[in-house]
């Protein structure tokens, strides 16, 4: 059994804690203080993980957004299943999710984006990374239904992953003030089974 390092352990910690705290209070309403003691880490130590609470807020934007590529690209790598339908079935097992947390938090990178993204250089890099990791993979997703003959050819897929990492970002906002998931399933219903449709 292979020992993982007590530090890389903490470090993990703290980043999956971070996520959380993010979501819950946001990045002003989070003190260093309440996310050490959440991992029992004393102050000092958290400086040689991190340079800064922002690049710890950095770093937890990459962390958050990992497993959703993961989830995303297993969906697309599923035996027997068309590119569209891989994308329809990870989109819905996404709002089954939100539905079951009753439509909490949200999305870390959007309530950050409109908390600090235009206000922390480093912060307003780790979404922007994030959002093109995602958003790439997506385009791959589209690209490969336009060569299944599922998906329009006259619009990119580039263009049309962009509209609809945009449009669910929308949705997510629209879900919290709603407390529904009517705009994720218009979202997906008016993009996935309509507008891209070839």
């Amino acid at each position: 059994m292979t020992n993982i390092p007590k530090k890389h352990i903490n470090k993990e910690n703290l980043l999956t804690q971070g996520v959380q705290l993010l979501m819950q209070q946001g990045y002003h309403g989070t003190g260093l203080k309440e996310i050490l003691d959440s991992v029992q880490v004393p102050k000092g130590s958290f400086y040689n993980y991190f340079a800064s609470k922002e690049s710890f807020a950095a770093e937890v934007i990459q962390h958050y957004i990992n497993p959703f590529i993961v989830q995303l690209g297993n969906h697309l790598e599923t035996p027997d299943t068309d590119a569209l339908t891989a994308l329809k079935n990870y989109f819905n097992e996404l709002i089954a999710e939100l539905e079951k947390a009753q439509f909490k938090g949200g999305c870390l990178l959007g309530n950050l984006m409109g908390e600090i993204g235009d206000t922390s250089e480093l912060c307003q890099k780790s979404l922007q990374l994030a959002i093109h990791r995602y958003q790439g993979l997506l385009a791959n997703g589209l690209e490969k239904a336009q060569a299944e003959g599922t998906v329009r050819n006259d619009k990119s897929a580039d263009a049309m992953a962009g509209l609809l990492a945009n449009t669910w970002q929308g949705a997510l906002l629209r879900m919290k003030i709603e407390q529904s998931s009517e705009p994720l399933k218009q979202c997906c219903h008016d993009l996935l089974d309509d507008y891209f449709r070839n």
